[in-house]
């Protein structure tokens, strides 16, 4: 048995919705407060991302707490309410609230709970349980450590590491955007998601008169949002998908993409709409929307940007543009697992982390010291994962596992949607 002192039972890393949610939660079960390390100086999230009409693809309901503890003092409706907007925010009648908004609640529930922001972890070390460090220097021990470190742009391998002034990551555009010239020269949007989208429309607005919106998908997909899709975000249907075999999850998965990553119906709208109103005031021709292809190629020459694409019915095609805003989608930041602990921890086929069925990572020592980590199990959970639908019920159940009892009950029980066995002789 060890003896080692810690200074925390538990620590969580990232000060993002899932670390935020895991949070509320934790002190509610215990009433003890869960430290939150945060590298940022203050309340973030996707401040780039906050291009005007932004709007959350997700249910206000569905907040940090509400799904497992609805009369939990982090809820949404307890922040909007005492805001003194609540009338206002009902009066506009959002069919999905401002993502602004939902930033703006993130900083005032932060606020409520043991956030500590400029406190960044670089280094996970196992020493008997977990050494923290930051800056070279030792920022405490913990027995558990939860991670929830959210994305950074994923960046086409064929623009990785090209210094060209023209491309503009996603999150880089609202503040770049007053400083581009040149608004009758192409401008050229990779990626056939909802940022995709909102990047088009924040150039259609800034005055740019030849917008290409390239996707890799043979047609710009709009989010699936109906009631059967939504089936997918249930704890019910996340029960069910953990039983199935590896390699039907991630078919399972890739199938109900547009589920989580396709275009807002009404951003859809608001584009076609803009295109027409354009073209019927002046003639011209603003957009040009441009699926089935991948951008596989890249050169700068002259102050353009020259792009090679793989067209989805074969052959190829030459772009050239002279800004490229890159919305290629987001992928897991890394786990600052020092290379001892990192040997220790079990991998899967593609080199991913084995994540156990409550968020908690397989490896050497987790019968006494357990990592676990948030938006990183897509395909052993599902698709609802790095979605923001589940995100309280997911902190529910690393809650649950760290204290061995059921500090929340998550209930879902009204279904009339079968799954088929997955243990049914074949």
């Amino acid at each position: 048995m060890s003896t080692r002192t810690f200074d925390f039972d538990t620590v969580a890393i990232g000060a993002g919705p899932a670390n935020l949610s895991l949070a509320a939660l934790y002190e509610g079960a215990c009433g003890t407060r869960l430290p939150v390390f945060e590298r940022n100086a203050g309340p973030a999230w996707h401040e780039g991302l906050m291009l005007p009409g932004a709007r959350l693809q997700t249910s206000w309901v569905k907040d940090l707490v509400s799904l497992v503890d609805p009369r939990h003092e982090l809820s949404f409706l307890n922040y909007i309410v005492t805001s003194g907007r609540v009338y206002a925010f009902l009066n506009a009648q959002f069919d999905a609230i401002p993502r602004l908004e939902y930033a703006r609640y993130l900083g005032w529930a932060a606020g409520h709970l043991d956030v500590r922001y400029g406190t960044a972890v670089d280094r996970v070390a196992y020493d008997d349980g977990f050494a923290l460090y930051g800056g070279g220097r030792l920022l405490g021990r913990a027995r558990h450590v939860v991670f929830g470190l959210g994305t950074r742009p994923h960046v086409p391998a064929c623009f990785a590491g090209r210094p060209l002034p023209g491309v503009i990551l996603a999150e880089q555009l609202m503040s770049r955007l007053p400083g581009l010239t040149g608004r009758a020269d192409p401008a050229v949007v990779v990626g056939g998601g909802q940022t995709g989208a909102e990047c088009v429309l924040a150039l259609l607005r800034a005055g740019f008169t030849d917008v290409q919106w390239l996707g890799r998908r043979h047609w710009f997909a709009p989010l699936d949002d109906s009631p059967p899709a939504n089936d997918f975000y249930r704890p019910s249907y996340l029960s069910f998908f953990s039983g199935l075999p590896e390699t039907t999850r991630r078919r399972f998965v890739s199938e109900q993409a547009t589920t989580s990553d396709g275009v807002s119906m009404s951003s859809l709208q608001e584009i076609y709409r803009a295109e027409y109103e354009e073209r019927l005031q002046s003639g011209a021709r603003p957009l040009s929307l441009l699926p089935g292809r991948d951008v596989v190629a890249v050169a700068g020459r002259g102050g353009a940007i020259t792009m090679r694409c793989r067209l989805s019915t074969g052959g190829q095609e030459f772009r050239e543009a002279r800004y490229v805003v890159l919305a290629a989608g987001r992928e897991a930041a890394p786990l600052p697992l020092d290379g001892e602990l990192a040997e220790m921890v079990e991998l899967d086929e593609t080199g991913e982390p084995v994540v156990e069925q409550h968020y908690s990572l397989l490896w050497k020592h987790g019968d006494q010291h357990r990592i676990f980590v948030q938006n990183r199990a897509r395909f052993t959970h599902g698709i609802n994962d790095p979605n923001l639908s589940l995100l309280s019920v997911r902190a529910a159940c690393i809650v649950n596992a760290l204290f061995e009892r059921e500090a929340y009950r998550i209930r879902d029980e009204h279904t009339f949607t079968h799954w088929p066995d997955p243990h049914v002789p074949r």
